[in-house]
């Protein structure tokens, strides 16, 4: 019954934990804007409070344990002033610093309660060790990491898409509630009287050697974890809520690892140095072909390596009365591998280098154990460094040899890795030998391509994700990860626009139609630049205004001369920089005629643009007459539903137009194409209607009311689950 009370306070307090982070992101994400600042600065504030937390935790340890609980619990008690959770009136000032008010507006809305919470894992198993009379506490941790995979998943599948935030809010209000009982039962079983023992001090030497360890274990999952989740989403497949998968993985890797098992610790040693030479090398490659496969590969990869990382952590763990400083250097590490994939490879690279670099880290970190055994008495004996070295030598001929065709011909590629494979087999248990093998076929098997292109100039990155310019014949394309996101033509065709908005597509009619509607100065808005498509239906006279969210994107679209719309066929238009939301509501209203929005990060929709509040603003900007296009082409969200329950909500009418370009279409690159016309004004539609006969009325979906700032979710629009509905 001990255990069973300390493993349910543990598990509720990192539910309720989980569920804050997201939830308070929601609240923030109207008011501060979807910049990656913003999401950035989010993440810094959730790590950096969880380390003070954990900090809290191993200063408290120096005290009795009944003066422990004492503190806690007023703590606790403390922090309740701040509930239930909300944001209050706090307005950001246009042009503040996300940097420095996302920090201050989350910590002012959930720091204290935030702070208390995440000391529980560390601080009850300390207790747990108290009132046990000595048992082990370790394995408590598994429930910590099930209670966050429990609020990871219950959060976007059953919280948000039943429960408006400030119903959200009272729920976990009633959590912490919950909580806060459990830690007092909790309290109520330690010990009154504690037997003082002097704390056993370790050598200075010792204490750096083993949180340097200890940093380095738990880095290298938590950045593998963000790098997974960034090279899933940009080089394999943008699938909507795909982050949940490798958070998930990481953290079920704990309860896995945090156990005693000689035969995983076997099994580990063998098999995941293995896997991180065969499916390492074949994820760089990343061939589209198998976009799914790579998916299952890589959350195959980052499992193996997160338990791998942990078991090693768990056999490094010290004695019970170090135990708080032992969970404070993984929160440590756990940010710094953060910090590294989150926020400084953005800054360092343009291509998701940091996940190739994370695994070389893997490959030197965890255990290994050679595979048979004479390649035992191989590393063990006195031939491992010559064989070590020619082995080496042998990695770095074959990768100079299979980085051409000249001499292996058109499988120079595969031949080279097979080699390669061949020899890291032999070297598995060796580990700077491994190393060597694994760095060649990272190199050899997708590295060398990815420096090839880095070192032409072609590939972009910035916080939003990698853009990749690919010049051919007859045109230049860019990609934004996996999704294409704009093409122009070479030559005479250069102006012509391409993909989803040709002159057949619902933007293209309504570009066409603006002269007629809104005389020679029509005023045109487009939310989101790409490569400046949209620019060459401009006409002499009207006001055309931009508006783009990612600097990397107008400095292609513009400076570097890749892509020339702009430049040829609205040189004068405005360019402003920032979340589309936030500049539009700076805007006096009635300053536009028409708005087309078509704001998509890779295949994703920036959910705040598409609330009832958010076509609220762009209902205020437009005038009388104006017109709101609304992309929705979308592989797996099915947004028309969307935007037809914010159509009904604002009073707009609406239509619907699916433009499936012809044969002749095609060849000048056209593509399938998703538009919604809105207005408040029937003479603009009709005039829509009149240009095209396939417009068809907008629709809204019975029991479907759109998305709101307090309730949102993408649930019941993912195209998974809607089988043949639109």
């Amino acid at each position: 019954m001990l255990r069973a009370l300390f493993v349910a306070t543990i598990l509720a307090g990192s539910f309720l934990l989980f569920l804050v982070q997201p939830m308070v992101a929601r609240m923030a994400l109207p008011r501060l804007g979807g910049a990656p600042a913003v999401w950035n600065s989010a993440m810094l504030v959730y790590q950096a409070l969880l380390l003070v937390g954990y900090g809290y935790a191993h200063w408290l340890g120096r005290f009795r344990v009944r003066t422990q609980a004492a503190v806690h619990l007023g703590l606790l008690a403390a922090a309740a002033l701040w509930l239930p959770i909300g944001l209050g009136t706090m307005q950001v000032p246009i042009g503040a610093e996300p940097a420095l008010w996302v920090p201050w507006l989350l910590t002012a809305a959930i720091g204290p309660l935030f702070l208390a919470i995440s000391a529980q894992a560390p601080l009850l198993q300390r207790w747990y060790a108290a009132a046990s009379g000595g048992r082990d506490p370790y394995a408590l941790y598994a429930a910590s990491n099930i209670g966050s995979f429990g609020g990871l998943l219950a959060y976007p599948l059953l919280v948000e898409p039943f429960l408006r935030l400030r119903d959200q809010s009272w729920l976990w209000t009633f959590g912490y509630a919950v909580v806060a009982l459990l830690v007092l039962a909790c309290a109520s079983r330690l010990p009154r009287r504690e037997p003082v023992a002097p704390p056993r001090q370790a050598a200075p030497a010792t204490i750096v050697r083993d949180w340097a360890r200890w940093i380095a274990l738990a880095l290298v999952p938590s950045g593998l974890m963000l790098a997974t989740t960034t090279f899933l989403t940009t080089d394999i497949v943008a699938v909507p809520l795909l982050w949940v998968l490798p958070l998930g993985l990481y953290l079920l890797s704990f309860p896995v690892a945090f156990r005693s098992s000689v035969l995983l610790d076997d099994l580990l040693g063998r098999c995941v140095p293995l896997v991180l030479l065969l499916f390492g090398a074949t994820l760089i490659a990343g061939d589209q072909r198998l976009a799914y496969f790579n998916a299952v590969i890589g959350l195959v990869l980052l499992f193996a390596v997160s338990v791998a990382c942990h078991a090693r952590l768990y056999a490094l763990r010290p004695p019970a009365d170090r135990l708080t400083g032992f969970y404070l250097a993984m929160a440590l590490g756990g940010a710094l591998g953060g910090v590294f994939a989150g926020l400084l490879a953005p800054v360092l690279f343009d291509w998701t280098y940091e996940y190739p670099l994370l695994i070389l880290a893997a490959g030197l970190l965890i255990p290994q154990r050679p595979l048979t055994g004479p390649l035992e008495s191989l590393w063990s004996g006195p031939r491992r460094k010559p064989v070590g070295l020619a082995l080496g030598v042998a990695v770095v001929a074959i990768v100079l040899i299979g980085s051409t065709d000249k001499l292996l011909g058109p499988m120079h590629v595969q031949l080279g890795f097979l080699a390669i494979g061949a020899i890291g087999l032999v070297t598995v248990g060796a580990r700077l030998p491994y190393a060597v093998a694994l760095c060649g076929a990272l190199f050899l098997f997708g590295g060398y391509t990815a420096i090839q292109t880095s070192l032409s100039g072609a590939r972009t990155r910035s916080y939003f994700g990698v853009y990749t310019v690919t010049d051919q014949p007859d045109q230049r394309r860019l990609a934004h990860g996996t999704t294409v996101h704009g093409v122009q033509l070479k030559g005479d065709r250069a102006r012509l626009p391409t993909t989803y908005y040709q002159a057949g597509s619902g933007v293209g009619q309504a570009m066409q139609a603006a002269p007629a509607l809104y005389g020679p100065r029509a005023r045109i808005g487009v939310v989101g630049l790409g490569t400046g498509t949209l620019a060459c239906y401009a006409q002499p006279g009207q006001d055309w205004r931009f508006f783009e969210i990612d600097p990397a994107v107008v400095h292609l679209a513009r400076d570097t001369g890749a892509f020339t719309f702009l430049r040829l066929c609205a040189p004068q238009a405005h360019i402003l920089v920032g979340d589309a939301r936030l500049r539009l509501g700076e805007l006096p209203p009635a300053s536009l005629d028409l708005l087309a929005l078509d704001a998509f990060s890779s295949d994703a929709v920036p959910m705040h643009l598409m609330t009832a509040e958010a076509f609220a603003t762009y209902g205020q900007v437009l005038s009388s007459e104006g017109l709101l296009l609304v992309h929705i082409s979308n592989r797996f969200l099915a947004l028309a539903p969307v935007v037809a329950g914010a159509a009904k909500a604002g009073g707009w009418q609406g239509l619907r137009l699916v433009h499936v370009p012809s044969a002749l279409e095609r060849q000048a690159e056209g593509a399938v194409s998703d538009w919604i016309a809105l207005s408040r004004s029937p003479r603009s539609l009709a005039a829509l209607r009149a240009r095209d006969g396939a417009w068809r009325p907008l629709v809204a979906e019975p029991g479907f009311a759109g998305w709101t700032d307090d309730h949102a979710s993408l649930v019941p629009v993912l195209r998974l689950f809607r089988g043949n509905r639109d």
